[in-house]
């Protein structure tokens, strides 16, 4: 048994750091164990970067957070034992000394999301859902947890479009922002079932970095404060959320503005001593109830209780686990459509040589993508987002096709979904595939939103990819004991029936676990008989429907054009949903945005090819670790938001 150390952050390690700026983690003079900054890449923009272009209403449907600019010439982070990256320099760095205390992958992802939940609060928290992919090392399995948020026992199919069968108005003021947005969190279970299985720091030592950072107060980043400034009329709807993130006068705060937050502090002490329990059952519950059926500012209550949140469970489920090529891919199951949707797309992909089509001169920031790879990338994603429109949700409520995953990935299936690729034009939108009786209905598909994500492996070989989320930036506003409720529920169906009269799979129902685009994503090495042989890459991405888009693009990168993982997270984000629009993000410096990128030479080829582009900006958040030999990682950290690698350098 490692020894357990203390790990800590106070005020005095955050005023070292520089937001965006962190490479390594390294001895300190002062303690010997600190995780210290280095330079990589330019900083982060205090202001978003204007691109010139125009946002469709496709782009704003999906676009999950704030476009906050790109870091031009990040370069690869390699370790020798561990590694850690997060969205946030502090998360980063709080989860790095775990890691150097002799903690575990999983004991780091818990140090990490409390910290989260205090410095990036848009993005996810304890009052929010996540799901988690582990590697156990010793025992060489895969392992999925469920984290996601369910729908109150009260909650019917018409829970989101109107008040009652009897006042048929939308919630007040929108439903977003209403009480019947907030599913039961799960987060804080997921975390306790997979820390009780592969952690070996105590539970409690855990949450101690964020309790001492809420406590002596860290400084707004420009990305936060963007984002607050952003929903400044939205978070002065709640009482709690105003006085937290604006000024008396209602002005958002600033970057570089010191914020405490002794209710978070005290809120995360009693989860520390007593266990997740203490957060569904007791003061911290009923608070919760409290705020879901408050009526402040003529808002709409929901229908949680007392009961749903001591009755919440997290899930151990099966991992969906693919081939690609000479790997093996490993993803989320349902509720999750990520790893089925990631899996399907790249098996579509395995029938084109896709090695012949990488990216033109490759440099620090990717390159740029060859036209003929992103119209066929984005022709498979088309298919896969068909089938996974009309046939993905909770199955533990709607089963798949024939019961299996294996419906949707089976490598005949998508070798015939291949053959509907025109390799000159795009098919604009694609029709899911037939799997005989049992109809679905397909209604328009809701929106995802703000999501984080953290890659990390530990020293004793074990790997994790968990990606975390409260939905839309800073969820439904409302604000209790120091941390935001999520507004997950709005990844509903918000209309049961499509208009045919038939059921959709994702229609709300009591109990039930939203659909879900997260992908954290495990890839393993296939020895000669195809078994799987070492972990290799450890990817995920916020960025709500897109996610899927975004990790694909990322595994195209590494797995078939060689790129390292600086290279495929910085390199051009493309895709597309179910749409005849094709997205080519335009913060990238490859891409020249002005004019709509009517003068963009991939733009103006994709566009022959009958794509309709959008060169609106990428708000990805990528993460990737990849194993280099047999005794060291290499990892790469987004250029769009603040994340940061660190690990024992190298």
């Amino acid at each position: 048994m490692t020894p357990r150390r203390r790990t800590w952050i106070g005020a005095a390690a955050a005023a070292v750091l520089t937001v965006g700026m962190l490479s390594g983690c390294a001895a300190d003079s002062r303690t010997g164990t600190e995780c210290v900054s280095a330079p990589n890449g330019t900083p982060v923009p205090t202001e978003p970067a204007n691109t010139g272009a125009r946002p469709t209403s496709q782009d704003l449907r999906t676009n999950p957070e704030i476009a906050s600019g790109y870091r031009t010439g990040m370069t690869a982070v390699r370790t020798t034992t561990y590694a850690v990256s997060t969205a946030n320099p502090l998360a980063t760095e709080a989860a790095c000394r775990v890691l150097r205390a002799g903690g575990t992958a999983t004991d780091a992802l818990v140090t990490a999301q409390a910290v989260l939940g205090l410095v990036e609060p848009q993005a996810s928290g304890i009052g929010g859902g996540a799901f988690l992919l582990h590697y156990d090392a010793a025992a060489r399995t895969v392992e999925a947890y469920d984290g996601r948020e369910t729908a109150p026992a009260a909650a019917t199919e018409n829970y989101l479009r109107w008040v009652s069968d009897t006042d048929r108005t939308e919630p007040a003021p929108d439903t977003r922002a209403s009480g019947r947005s907030i599913g039961v969190p799960g987060v804080l279970r997921m975390l306790e079932l997979a820390h009780r299985e592969h952690g070996m720091t105590t539970w409690r030592e855990l949450f101690e970095p964020a309790i001492d950072l809420a406590d002596s107060g860290f400084e707004i980043s420009p990305r936060l404060a963007a984002q607050i400034a952003e929903s400044a009329s939205q978070l002065a709807t709640d009482g709690g959320a105003r006085a937290y993130f604006l000024h008396p006068d209602g002005a958002p705060k600033q970057p570089g503005t010191v914020l405490t937050n002794p209710a978070y502090a005290k809120t995360l002490s009693a989860v520390a001593t007593d266990g997740a329990q203490a957060f569904y059952s007791g003061p911290l519950a009923q608070d919760i109830v409290e705020a879901v059926r408050s009526t402040e500012g003529g808002r709409t209550p929901g229908l949680l209780t007392t009961s749903d949140l001591a009755n919440y469970e997290a899930v151990e489920r099966t991992a969906v686990c693919t081939g690609y090529r000479k790997f093996e891919l490993c993803g989320m199951p349902a509720p999750s459509s990520g790893g089925s949707t990631v899996a399907a797309i790249m098996g579509i992909l395995a029938n084109f040589d896709l090695a012949a089509l990488g990216p033109q001169d490759p440099d620090a920031n990717g390159g740029r993508p060859d036209a003929r790879a992103v119209h066929l990338i984005a022709e498979a994603e088309r298919l896969a987002y068909a089938d996974r429109n009309k046939y993905v949700a909770d199955t533990d409520f709607v089963p798949l096709p024939g019961d299996s995953v294996l419906s949707l990935v089976h490598p005949q299936y998508l070798k015939q979904r291949s053959t509907l690729i025109d390799p000159q034009r795009s098919m604009g939108t694609a029709q899911p595939g037939e799997f005989g009786p049992a109809p679905r209905g397909e209604g328009p598909q809701p929106p995802e939103h703000g999501t984080s994500h953290i890659s990390v492996v530990d020293k004793y070989g074990n790997a994790a990819a968990m990606t975390t989320t409260v939905e839309s930036a800073f969820g439904s506003f409302h604000f209790v004991n120091g941390f935001l409720l999520n507004n997950q529920l709005t990844d509903f169906a918000a209309d049961p029936l499509d208009p045919e009269g038939v059921p959709v799979a994702n229609r709300l129902q009591p109990n039930k676990r939203p659909r879900s685009s997260m992908s954290p994503t495990l890839v393993f090495d296939r020895d000669d008989s195809g078994d799987r042989g070492e972990i290799a890459l450890v990817v995920g991405s916020p960025g709500g429907s897109v996610i899927i888009q975004f990790v694909v693009k990322t595994l195209v990168g590494m797995l078939d054009w060689g790129l390292d993982p600086q290279q495929a997270v910085s390199a051009v984000s493309f895709g597309a949903g179910n749409t005849p629009v094709t997205g080519v993000g335009g913060e990238h410096p490859a891409i020249d945005a002005a004019h709509n990128g009517d003068d963009d030479p991939l733009v103006q080829r994709l566009r022959e090819m009958g794509h309709e582009v959008s060169v609106a900006p990428q708000s990805s958040g990528l993460s990737v670790l990849q194993r280099e030999g047999m005794d060291g990682w290499v990892g790469g950290a987004d250029p769009r938001r603040e994340g940061a690698v660190l690990g024992d350098v190298r």
